[in-house]
């Protein structure tokens, strides 16, 4: 077993916001478990982290499959004694069509990944820091601007992003009482290669494509370290971290 004060599990930890989460979290004493579906991309983090001296458990997962997340839990609670910080951040998208479009095969693939997958990954969190010693810890779920306002034909994602904020609501309400606290962080925009399509321009409201700006994603990372700073009296429920000029509030 691993000693340290502090430990966190990152899913989707391989690429994009989860890896500057994770990175972000080991730059601030956490010991880390990551997981995601692709090997070689958490191999990646995982040399980072050793470059700067941090502690790292990789445990290939799909959230998407009880049996795989219950297994990376069990590693967790092998490996570190303890969970102190999860943050569910694991999703996917799908193509932009029209919504009777959409086949079911891809509604469905979203809607595991993106609420299924976080819903089994909440659990096991629960299960663990209500059993640890000392009880309790953070759950912190990547919600996105699609948990407010819908992009034009990205139906699969934005449902399951509104329903995100729900399973934090009840999470926050439902956990309380095992000194759990749960928030969410809303990002609109983070600079990874998911959103590079955004510099030549994506589609708008009007029917138009134009380019939207993006921000540095370690500010996300920084972001949620400041959240699972807090002490456990204390919660962010829901943090809206966005590049400032993208077209979000204002009127499309």
């Amino acid at each position: 077993m691993i000693p340290s004060t502090k430990i966190a599990l990152v899913t989707g930890a391989g690429t994009g916001i989860g890896k500057a989460v994770a990175l972000a979290l080991m730059r601030d004493g956490y010991a880390v478990a990551l997981a995601g579906r692709r090997e070689d991309k958490l191999a990646e983090t995982a040399a980072e982290a050793s470059a700067i001296g941090a502690k790292c458990l990789v445990v290939p997962t799909d959230v998407s499959d009880p049996v795989s997340v219950k297994r990376l839990f069990a590693r967790t609670g092998e490996t570190f004694g303890r969970l102190d910080v999860l943050f569910n951040n694991a999703g996917i998208g799908a193509p932009a069509m029209p919504l009777e479009d959409l086949p079911y095969e891809t509604w469905k693939k979203v809607v595991d990944t993106n609420l299924t997958g976080m819903f089994l990954c909440t659990q096991e969190a629960i299960r663990l820091m209500k059993s640890q010693e000392p009880r309790g810890g953070r759950i912190i779920n990547n919600g996105s601007i699609s948990a407010h306002t819908p992009r034009p034909r990205a139906v699969a994602y934005t449902a399951t992003k509104h329903a995100v904020t729900g399973l934090t609501k009840q999470t926050a309400l439902d956990c309380r009482g095992y000194d759990i606290a749960c928030g969410q962080i809303d990002i609109g925009n983070a600079a990874t290669p998911l959103t590079e399509r955004m510099v030549a321009g994506v589609l708008q409201p009007d029917g138009t494509a134009r380019p939207e700006p993006r921000m540095n994603v370690e500010d996300v990372g920084r972001a949620v370290v400041y959240m699972a700073s807090l002490p456990l009296d204390t919660n962010v429920l829901f943090m809206t971290v966005m590049a400032n000029l993208m077209p979000f509030v204002g009127r499309g």
